[in-house]
């Protein structure tokens, strides 16, 4: 596999690389972040565990909906914010909905000035929120201003559910605004992304949503039963 000339490679070359790479040694950590990335968390969570990169099993591990494993891999982690948001998406994809984990998640991340860990917080906790789509626009607002504050653009997966938020406000301006909030989250998103998925689900594209998340391999949770 030469990871060298992966960036150069279309997405459609990538994604059928990563499903048959064979990676040589010292390449697994590498090859395993771009394989979760590309949307291939098969070969991701098998890389990741020769590289003994518990983290980033754990995060593939839970695109693929096995939270038995996950939570095995989790339990030794430094206990960190991004160790409690893995955490509590777990507890999400098993079906727990109550808000503690991910509001605890959110808190540690606040106290470690950890920005990244800090959207992810608040993205699942305004995807656990949609059922009061108001409190969730309040949660997610405050992954938007982390965004400013860093300098940096919105993240993909915080804009798809903010757009679904939106759609489930209703009204002629908040379906507008979901819309325009929707596409400039799917030209952010990956394929075969949680992201690209809410992204699809906001614009109502269903059949688009459902066969990314097959192609994926993202785990049957991962599709809001709202939708």
């Amino acid at each position: 596999m030469n990871l060298a000339d992966f960036g150069h490679w279309s997405d459609a070359q990538q994604f059928r690389e990563l499903q048959t790479a064979v990676p040589t040694q010292g390449q697994h950590p590498q090859a395993a972040a771009l394989a979760l990335r590309a949307g291939v968390p098969d070969a991701a969570l098998r890389w990741a565990l020769i590289a003994g990169e518990r983290q980033l099993a754990a995060a593939a591990a839970l695109r693929l909906g096995q939270t038995a494993q996950a939570l095995e891999l989790i339990a030794p982690l430094p206990h960190t914010a991004r160790r409690a948001v893995l955490l509590a998406r777990a507890h999400a994809l098993e079906g727990q909905t109550e808000l503690s984990w991910a509001e605890q998640a959110r808190q540690q991340a606040r106290s470690e000035g950890d920005a990244s860990a800090l959207v992810a917080a608040v993205t699942l906790l305004g995807e656990l929120q949609l059922a009061q789509p108001y409190a969730a626009l309040r949660t997610l607002a405050e992954g938007l201003k982390v965004a400013e504050l860093v300098g940096g653009a919105a993240d993909a997966h915080l804009l798809a559910v903010l757009a679904y938020a939106q759609r489930l406000v209703g009204g002629s301006g908040s379906t507008a605004k979901a819309e325009r909030t929707a596409h400039k989250a799917l030209e952010r998103s990956m394929p075969r992304s949680p992201a690209r998925i809410w992204a699809l689900l906001a614009l109502g594209r269903l059949a688009e949503a459902q066969a990314e998340r097959e192609a994926g391999q993202l785990g049957a949770a991962w599709w809001p039963c709202s939708s």
